[in-house]
C-alpha cells in the first residue's frame, strides 16, 4: 500500500487496509506512509510493517550524497519483492515509489496528478462515488476484493500510556472535548473569537469538565485564544501523534476544522463536529458523517474547491454561527454509540 501522507488521509485510508487483510488473511501487508505519520497506522492489527519514508531528505537532493541515499532507498522497494501494489496517493511521487517495486500488478488511479499514473500497469476509474474512501476502495475492488467500510484506528499502546500519565497531572480524569482548531490554511480555520466563545460554552452544555486543545507544532499561535477560557487547557505542539490519538479516543467529543483529527475521530469511534468552509465535505469530510458536519453556506456562484487559492481568506468559515455549532455537539454527545458502529463498518 502507498499513501505516504497526508496524516488526514492516512488516517482514512484504514479501510483499505481492513479490506485487504480480509481478503489476504496470510499475505504479507506493508504500507508506506511518511515517516512524520506512521503512529497513525504501525500498530494497526491488519498491518505487518510500515515503509518509512522521510520526506524531509527530498530537500537536500542537491547533494550527491542525498541522491544515493534516495536511489539506495528505491532500490530497496524493489528487493522486497512485492506482487501486488496500489497507489492509493495518485501523485507523480507515490507513481515512482509504485514503479520502484517492480510489483507484476501496480494498480492505481488513470488520472493520478503530476503524471503518477505512470507507474500503475493497472489503471482505475475514480467513478462516480465522490467520496475519496470511496475512490480508495474502488482500487481494491478492481483487484476482486470486496470493500469493507472498518475505520477503526490503533494508538500505540506506549501513547495510550503517556496520555492517561499526563491525563491524571491534568487532573482530566472525568469527561471533556478535545478542540481541534488549527490549520496549515487559514482559510480553513474557524476564526479564534469564535473557538473562545465556543469552548466556554460547550463544557455546560455537554456537561464537560475540560477542553483539551490540541494542535501540531509550529501552530501555538492559533491556539492563545485558549489561555483565557476557564477549564480549557492548551497542549498545542506539546503531544506526538499517537498521544493526539489516544487522548480524541478517551474523549467525549471531539470539534475540529477540516484536519487530521477529525478523522482520528471517526477511526476512534469518538463523536465529532466538523467545521468546514472551503473543502467540499461530500468529498473530504468525515466518512458516513455528514449529519455531524457544518458547512458555511454559500452565496451564488460560490464553489467549495481550491482552497489554496483562498490563502487567508477566512470568509466562509466566518458564516458558520457558535449556536449552530453547539447545538450538533449536544446531538453528537447524545449518540456515542452511532459514531462506534460507523468506526467498526456496523453502520
Amino acid at each position: 500500500m502507498l499513501r505516504p501522507s497526508a496524516l488526514g488521509d492516512v488516517c482514512r485510508t484504514v479501510p483499505v487496509l481492513a479490506s485487504l487483510r480480509r481478503r489476504f488473511p496470510d499475505a504479507v501487508i506493508d504500507w508506506l506512509v511518511q515517516n512524520s505519520y506512521s503512529d497513525a497506522v504501525r500498530c494497526h492489527p491488519a498491518l505487518d510493517s510500515v515503509v518509512l519514508f522521510d520526506r524531509a531528505s527530498l530537500r537536500g537532493l542537491w547533494r550527491p550524497r542525498a541522491w544515493m541515499a534516495l536511489a539506495g532507498w528505491l532500490a530497496s522497494l524493489g528487493r522486497a519483492g512485492y506482487d501486488l501494489v496500489f497507489d492509493l496517493q495518485g501523485l507523480g511521487r507515490s507513481g515512482l515509489f509504485s514503479l520502484c517495486t517492480g510489483a507484476p500488478r501496480r494498480v492505481g488511479f488513470r488520472d493520478a496528478r503530476e503524471f503518477g499514473w505512470l507507474g500503475a500497469n493497472v489503471h482505475v476509474e475514480r467513478g462516480e462515488r465522490p467520496h475519496t474512501v470511496d475512490q480508495m476502495l474502488r482500487l481494491v475492488e478492481s483487484q476482486g476484493v470486496p470493500a469493507i467500510a472498518d475505520l477503526r484506528l490503533s494508538p500505540p499502546p506506549e501513547s495510550t500510556e503517556s496520555w492517561s500519565a499526563l491525563r491524571r497531572d491534568l487532573g482530566a480524569d472525568g469527561r471533556y472535548a478535545v478542540l481541534a482548531p488549527t490549520s496549515r490554511w487559514r482559510c480553513k480555520q474557524w476564526p479564534a473569537e469564535r473557538w473562545a466563545e465556543f469552548a466556554a460554552r460547550v463544557l455546560d452544555s455537554c456537561r464537560l469538565e475540560r477542553a483539551i486543545v490540541i494542535g501540531a507544532p509550529g501552530e501555538q499561535s492559533q491556539t492563545t485564544w485558549s489561555r483565557a477560557v476557564p477549564r480549557c487547557v492548551d497542549l498545542c505542539g506539546r503531544m506526538r501523534i499517537g498521544e493526539s490519538m489516544a487522548a480524541i479516543a478517551d474523549a467525549a467529543l471531539v470539534v475540529a476544522n477540516d484536519s487530521a483529527p477529525l478523522h482520528m475521530a471517526v477511526g476512534l469511534g469518538t463523536p465529532y463536529v466538523g467545521l468546514f468552509g472551503p473543502t467540499d465535505p461530500v468529498r473530504v469530510g468525515p466518512y458516513r458523517g455528514a449529519r455531524w458536519v457544518v458547512s458555511s453556506p454559500l452565496e451564488a456562484g460560490e464553489e467549495r474547491r481550491r482552497y489554496r487559492a483562498r490563502g487567508d481568506d477566512d470568509t466562509l468559515m466566518r458564516r458558520i454561527g457558535v449556536d449552530e455549532v453547539l447545538a450538533r455537539a449536544v446531538e453528537a454527545c447524545a449518540e456515542p454509540a452511532w459514531f462506534r458502529r460507523v468506526a467498526e463498518g456496523a453502520a
